[in-house]
């Protein structure tokens, strides 16, 4: 068996810089794109930069001109197979911004989406039988594509838990888990197949980073109040609320909502009206920065309505 050279594994992999840059804008998240929807602001490493994070904010910029504030590393991905057939195998670090949606400029492709345009099955805020019409019966033909009965039973358990099917709850945080068992079940274009799943796709990875992306913030606002860095500086209740909605995809409990937040002294009035809600004018509120760090470690539980 031929040895290959360090040169030559070094030439067989490559590495990107990939960024999941969210905004909330009129009650729906949104996410930046290039290529026209069809890919995640991306680029390589250059070793000029002082570390991952610079290189990639300068990507970023250089392809949307859009500034960015707060970041985190989200996760590396190096599995063969998932980067539109390629045989070099592609080391993509991502990251996760959050910010506030300004024109963009610089690539022709690049621009804001609704991120349920990718994922329709995760915004569960309407009744819906997305799950009914369009996976159900594809997933039962993928658990029943095997002779081996354990094999069987452990894929319908894992079909159950994650689309809530038989009593299961559905778990807003498990849209990466319920995207992987599509392209499993290669229901979705990015698997090698036509696809018969709604949502649109994205190039190579793209989709399953986004995924992982909505699933981190997901998970995060419930315990980090990160939802400010998405928030104008003034606001309403009502359009804060509207906001953790649209990232979870669930409904909330309205009065519970305001209670935990008056209860976490996370807002302070800032003794201004709204006028432009279509109704009753409506106390501005603003976010009190100096409660971050005590907050920082503190659950804040949000009454997410659990669909059914």
């Amino acid at each position: 068996m031929p040895v290959l050279s360090a040169e030559h594994e070094a030439a067989s992999v490559a590495a990107e810089l990939i960024a999941v840059i969210v905004a909330v804008t009129g009650g729906q998240p949104r996410v930046l794109t290039i290529d026209k929807g069809r890919a995640l602001p991306s680029g390589p490493f250059e070793s000029s930069e002082r570390s991952l994070q610079a290189s990639l904010r300068t990507w970023v910029e250089r392809q949307t001109h859009h500034p960015l504030g707060y970041m985190e590393q989200l996760y590396t991905f190096a599995d063969p197979g998932r980067t539109g057939g390629s045989d070099r195998r592609i080391v993509s670090v991502s990251y996760l911004g959050l910010t506030q949606e300004a024109p963009v400029s610089g690539d022709p492709g690049a621009g804001w989406r609704d991120w349920y345009r990718f994922f329709p099955w995760e915004d569960r805020r309407k009744p819906s039988s997305l799950v009914d019409d369009h996976f159900t019966q594809g997933l039962i033909t993928w658990t029943e594509d095997t002779s081996d009965a354990a094999t069987r039973r452990q894929r319908w358990r894992r079909v159950a838990i994650n689309f809530g099917l038989e009593n299961e709850r559905w778990n807003e945080e498990l849209i990466l888990q319920r995207y992987e068992i599509l392209w499993e079940a290669r229901l979705v274009p990015e698997a090698g197949a036509n696809g018969t799943v709604p949502g649109e796709p994205m190039a190579h990875d793209h989709r399953r980073i986004l995924a992982t992306g909505i699933a981190r913030l997901r998970a995060k606002i419930k315990y980090r109040p990160v939802v400010f860095e998405l928030m104008p500086p003034s606001f309403t209740l009502l359009q804060l609320q509207r906001a953790v909605e649209a990232l979870a995809g669930s409904l909330l409990h309205k009065q519970n909502f305001r209670r935990l937040i008056d209860q976490q002294d996370l807002v302070e009035e800032t003794g201004e009206m709204a006028t432009e809600t279509g109704g009753r004018p409506a106390k501005l509120f603003r976010f009190r920065r100096e409660v971050l760090a005590e907050r920082s470690v503190v659950g804040s539980k949000l009454p997410l309505v659990r669909s059914a």
